[in-house]
């Protein structure tokens, strides 16, 4: 086993080690290293410009880093995991917008660098917001912004009152500028969606015609392998009996001969509904071929079995399908084969399947038992 590095140490203690948590503490770690290099700006302002007041720009890093601190903390924390929104954005948004509208008053002659910082909150931070929340971050940003126009216009002393509208019209471009193109964003997102969306339907349809007869519903061949096979080994580690039936709906030629192959086909489909309804939830119906069909009765004792088969033939021989010409009734019979220990699925199901020669032989519309011999015995018997 790899032991981890001290890099790797070090940023799980920062980030966590739950994925979706490194996630969201890492925005939120860079939102605050963004807020913090828009904090090393403006102390260079205040620094160099006589006109900022250094203590109101001392006072504007102190709030604007620590409350971006804060949430950056509580997200490392697991509080917001159970939140709406558990990144915080629309705090986070609404803090810093907050800031640079309050950093647009202060900021003096400098104020002209503002809308650049709002262009870089705007663009990265609603990239993950809802529609009605990218619109509500701009109301928000031109209610916050006005009042900070006006509020440096009315304590502004200085003549140049134009560059207050150059820069109020900066943040009404800025603005339009980031709502349109989130909004844009938003709607690729959605038509992304739809077509994932669209997608997983049509690979579940997929995955549903692989496994299942497109005639009668039920599971197809394949499938049908798949559960025989799943089934065998659970019954070897239970030791709890399985059994196979093989099914055969008599004389079935004749009824598409004589009434059609539409007339067959909703034949199948009531032969299918009539035994899906008179076995258990657990048993499972295949459709194996044409007026073949497989039943997998799992923890089924071979008694029981067959007392379950002789219910379905009494109903399959009481169903009657109206045709054309008058109604149709069909019988069926079938085989019986309790799979034996270390047995394949292969040759269990060639039991049942002479099992079910014998029963058409006998005469059909009936249930006949395979016998629970061992392989080696029964070959041997057939041998001799």
């Amino acid at each position: 086993m790899r032991t981890r590095s001290s890099w790797q140490r070090i940023t799980d203690v920062i980030l966590s080690t739950d994925p979706q948590r490194r996630t969201l503490v890492g925005m939120a770690l860079l939102a605050l290293v963004l807020m913090v290099c828009s904090s090393g700006v403006m102390l260079m302002v205040a620094a160099y410009s006589s006109s900022v007041s250094s203590v109101a720009v001392n006072w504007w890093v102190a709030l604007s880093v620590g409350g971006l601190a804060v949430m950056t903390a509580f997200i490392r924390s697991g509080g917001t995991a159970r939140l709406n929104d558990p990144s915080l954005t629309v705090p986070q948004m609404v803090w810093t917008i907050t800031s640079g509208a309050v950093a647009y008053v202060i900021a003096g002659d400098a104020r002209g660098v503002v809308p650049a910082v709002l262009a870089m909150i705007l663009f990265f931070g609603t990239f993950g917001l809802t529609v009605a929340e990218v619109i509500g971050i701009g109301v928000y940003v031109l209610l916050a912004f006005m009042c900070a126009v006006a509020a440096t216009m009315r304590f502004n002393a200085s003549p140049s009152g134009y560059l207050d509208t150059a820069y109020a019209l900066m943040v009404l471009i800025v603005l339009g500028g980031s709502i349109t193109l989130n909004l844009r964003i938003q709607r690729i997102r959605a038509r992304l969606h739809e077509k994932r969306e669209a997608l997983a339907q049509a690979l579940a349809v997929n995955r549903e015609l692989a496994t299942r007869d497109e005639l009668t519903g039920l599971a197809n061949r394949r499938a049908m392998q798949d559960l025989m096979d799943l089934e065998r080994r659970r019954s070897q580690r239970s030791g709890r009996p399985m059994v196979l039936a093989q099914l055969d709906i008599d004389h079935f030629k004749r009824v598409n001969d004589n009434h059609g192959h539409a007339t067959g086909d909703r034949a199948l489909q009531a032969f299918a509904g009539v035994v899906r309804s008179s076995v258990r939830d657990t048993d499972v119906l295949s459709r194996w071929g044409g007026e073949e069909f497989v039943l997998l009765l799992s923890d089924t004792r071979l008694a029981d079995a067959r007392e379950l088969l002789e219910r379905v033939r009494q109903a399959v021989a009481a169903m009657e399908i109206p045709h054309a010409t008058g109604v149709l009734r069909m019988t069926v019979s079938a085989g019986l084969a309790l799979h034996l220990p270390g047995d394949t699925i292969e040759h269990t199901l060639e039991r049942a399947d002479q099992a079910l020669y014998t029963a058409k032989s006998l005469g059909r519309n009936r249930v006949v038992l395979a016998p629970s011999a061992p392989r080696a015995a029964a070959a041997h018997s057939a041998q001799s």
